[in-house]
């Protein structure tokens, strides 16, 4: 049967990290294929696909599963983080490969895997199969052009305490690379999981990024030299940047479940330009003393927040906290309503690089309180690069004080410097909008792969 009776131009298989922070992106990217003809068939894990919520939205996405070898609790079940990355691989390669198998079957064959980064080994299964594949990074090229660097031993660690200097970045201090690279020794399954993305890199045929041409075209610039690098983010929900997709108004899957109503009755009686919003994701856990230096920063500024603080991590707020009246505490959050509101004022963030690209999306000042991982980098870029933010700084104990965060809230919300950032969060949405519109550099490169998949030539 030729690809043309099919009924699409050509069917995708995408196999995200199971994590939101990489089933989102991944998921908007299949909508906008989706939109343009290509069939993409969504496959999270088993327990990923267990625990969704609001997977109805998503339901013009085709969805499947493939095992991490735990799927009657996930990551959770493994004993360490190498365990669980270990099984995944042995696991994950061997249902994959299944369910290749299966959809050849049931007359729905495969053209190409777009896999998560931190999966390589999807490529090697999709080349097994003589199928075209697509990385799929979720994290920003900075971070990954450092990452790669490590893993191609140009980047020696651990590292010295002089300037990190690598292609197409600002000189970066050793603690603004990425805690996997700076604190080299303390992760070593994670530390495997990053650096592995670049072990077979050169048989992708195509190299994706979440982020958008203008964000990061020094890095962008470079990259192009080794492999077919494309930019296509932001990848938010149509609703909220280009506005052609009209059903397409949130993510479609979450892992928690937001309290949206009781956000947006709050945050429609604040003033514009009026609340703190604060959430550090869907992962990073602070400890009790950050918790309370938190707490009390919030209270103390006198500006109205929204706080998303986990159900497994609300034990760790004070005692006396829930007396003050100025702030409203949720288990999780609708974020691209609350961020997208009039009442928001300035966002307190992690920077996990989806909450930085929201924000930045959608015009709103910043506030980093960057954790580990790649939020350290995002950070740096956040404040230096794209103006759009402020570093809240630590104590020798890698604490932000209460006076610190206040002191930031201040700033942004009614100092100078503020001003300034705001001027920059505007410029910077009005890029992002124009990067996935019609003609932008973003909405292009999404064509080119379109078209490379719809002339693949393939016939069942």
């Amino acid at each position: 049967m030729e690809k043309q009776t099919r009924g699409y131009k050509a069917h995708v298989l995408v196999i995200p990290f199971p994590a939101q922070g990489h089933i989102n992106p991944m998921l908007q990217f299949s909508k906008r294929l989706l939109s343009k003809g290509i069939k993409p068939t969504f496959a999270n894990t088993v327990y990923i696909s267990k625990s969704m919520h609001g997977a109805d939205a998503a339901c013009s996405i085709a969805l499947a599963t493939i095992s991490d070898g735990y799927d009657d609790g996930g990551h959770a079940q493994a004993e360490s983080p190498e365990t669980y990355l270990a099984k995944f691989e042995e696991v994950g390669s061997r249902t994959l490969a299944s369910l290749i198998k299966e959809l050849v079957d049931v007359g729905q064959p495969v053209d190409a895997v777009i896999y998560d980064g931190f999966l390589p080994w999807a490529l090697d299964v999709a080349k097994e199969f003589g199928l075209v594949g697509v990385a799929f990074f979720t994290q920003s090229c900075a971070v990954n052009n450092i990452y790669y660097h490590v893993q191609r031993g140009i980047l020696p660690v651990p590292l010295s305490g002089s300037p990190v200097l690598v292609p197409g970045l600002p000189p970066l201090e050793p603690w603004e690379t990425p805690s996997y690279v700076h604190d080299h020794g303390a992760y070593p399954g994670f530390v495997h999981m990053v650096l592995n993305q670049f072990c077979n890199i050169e048989k992708a045929d195509w190299v994706l990024f979440t982020v958008f041409y203008k964000l990061e075209e020094e890095v962008l610039d470079w990259m192009s030299k080794l492999w077919r690098v494309r930019a296509i983010g932001p990848t938010l929900p149509s609703m909220y940047v280009d506005k052609r997709l009209q059903d397409d108004k949130d993510y479609g899957i979450n892992l928690f479940k937001p309290h949206s109503a009781a956000c947006m009755d709050w945050l429609n009686q604040k003033p514009p330009g009026s609340v703190v919003y604060v959430s550090f994701g869907s992962m990073a856990d602070l400890d009790s003393e950050q918790m309370e230096e938190v707490a009390w920063g919030l209270d103390q500024s006198n500006y109205s927040f929204l706080w998303v603080v986990r159900a497994s991590e609300q034990a760790k707020l004070p005692k006396d906290f829930e007396k003050s009246e100025k702030g409203l505490v949720v288990a999780w959050s609708p974020q691209l309503e609350v961020l997208s509101h009039e009442s928001m004022g300035c966002f307190v963030t992690h920077c996990g690089l989806n909450s930085v690209y929201e924000a930045l999306s959608l015009g709103v000042a910043m506030v980093a309180v960057p954790l580990w991982t790649d939020q350290t980098t995002n950070a740096k870029y956040v404040e230096d690069v794209w103006g759009v933010g402020i570093r809240a700084g630590k104590d020798e104990k890698g604490v932000v004080r209460r006076e610190v965060l206040e002191h930031c809230l201040r700033e942004v919300m009614e100092g100078e410097r503020g001003k300034r950032i705001k001027e920059n969060s505007a410029k910077w949405k009005r890029l992002a909008i124009e990067a996935v519109s019609e003609g932008g550099s973003s909405e292009k490169n999404v064509d080119e792969l379109v078209d490379f998949l719809q002339n693949l030539n393939t016939s069942f």
